[in-house]
């Protein structure tokens, strides 16, 4: 589905409802950034109803540590406050804090058939990357399934590598509307933009905390240009020319840099007037002037953590809201009783 940046999306006559998650499994980098992040502030400015949550029961398939749970949770949503999300005008909460997403998970589960799960291509992705094959691991696309159908989310921004998982939430939406014989669950839409759907890392890999390879946006001046010191490039000599279209750091320089001085860098590439130190250090100040802002916003917030969670308490008492409307008619379909 493609977004209309000029105006809320409507759905049916109404301002659309958009869902998305980020697992606090480590520090925030310009790969959540583009991906999600800057997707999520351009929502919210249109005047959509968004639902953004911090999946931690998603994180624990990979999170045994209580201290490292704590932590990372505090600094992501500190993180995403720090870059604007506003809890005014979306609903931001934690995963955990809507016991009923589990509960639908549960129910989801029993209409869910085993091969539906065992073509998941990121759980074997994961698997062949070494990651032990927990339940959690196998299951976590129904529990992703419910986070999205609780919150009767029309639209859901997505990496393209979690495309198949919003598809396979549609796929449980269909089996159990027509299990239970009408429209009871919302059937969403999944969305990518295609041209930042991977960020590169230091490696050329895409830009996650799994391979190591990420620029932090919360990083100081100094650690961000040893970051960018750090990426892969080949040994073409610096008056030799180069092609930007094969060189990492011009992919990210893309990202930063305005048009106009991201092709007259091309250029100077292509003449070899142009070494890939030049466009690292260029990059590393490109990085330090976007996120200047938003780190002073976020060493703020780290030295105000209760001020945090109390933002997190009140999306949390929205979301629950918005989630047991739908499990009351979840179960009254599937003819659950309940003495409440």
């Amino acid at each position: 589905m493609s977004l209309d940046p000029a105006a809320a999306l409507r759905y049916h006559g109404r301002a659309m409802r958009i869902l998305s998650g980020i697992q606090p499994s480590g520090r925030l980098h310009l790969g959540n950034y583009f991906g999600a992040i800057r997707q999520y502030l351009a929502l919210q400015e249109q005047g959509n109803q968004c639902f953004y949550f911090i999946a931690n029961y998603h994180a624990l398939t990979g999170i045994s540590d209580r201290a490292a749970m704590e932590e990372i949770t505090l600094h992501v949503a500190a993180g995403y406050l720090a870059m604007g999300i506003d809890p005014d005008r979306s609903v931001f909460f934690l995963q955990s804090d809507v016991p009923q997403v589990t509960e639908l998970c549960w129910i989801l589960n029993c209409y869910c058939p085993v091969s539906l799960m065992e073509k998941a291509t990121s759980y074997k992705d994961k698997i062949a990357r070494g990651l032990p094959a927990n339940m959690g691991l196998f299951d976590y696309p129904v529990l992703q399934a419910a986070d999205i159908v609780i919150y009767d989310a029309d639209l859901v921004p997505v990496g393209r590598d979690q495309k198949q998982h919003v598809e396979m939430a549609r796929d449980l939406v269909g089996k159990f509307n027509r299990a239970v014989g009408k429209d009871v669950l919302v059937l969403p839409e999944a969305h990518i933009v295609p041209e930042v759907a991977v960020v590169p890392g230091l490696d050329g890999q895409k830009m996650s905390k799994s391979y190591d390879n990420t620029i932090e946006i919360f990083a100081t001046s100094k650690q961000t240009k040893k970051r960018c010191a750090a990426i892969v490039t080949d040994s073409t000599a610096l008056e030799e020319p180069k092609d930007p279209d094969k060189c990492n750091v011009m992919s990210l320089l893309k990202l930063l840099a305005s048009p106009e001085e991201a092709d007259e860098i091309a250029s100077k590439y292509r003449a070899g007037e142009y070494g890939y130190g030049h466009a690292k250090a260029r990059l590393a100040e490109l990085t330090n002037e976007k996120f200047a802002a938003a780190r002073d916003r976020y060493a703020e917030l780290i030295k105000r953590g209760d001020t945090v969670r109390d933002m997190l308490a009140t999306g949390g008492r929205k979301a629950r809201e918005v989630a047991e409307a739908t499990m009351r008619r979840v179960r009254e379909a599937c003819g659950i009783m309940t003495s409440r």
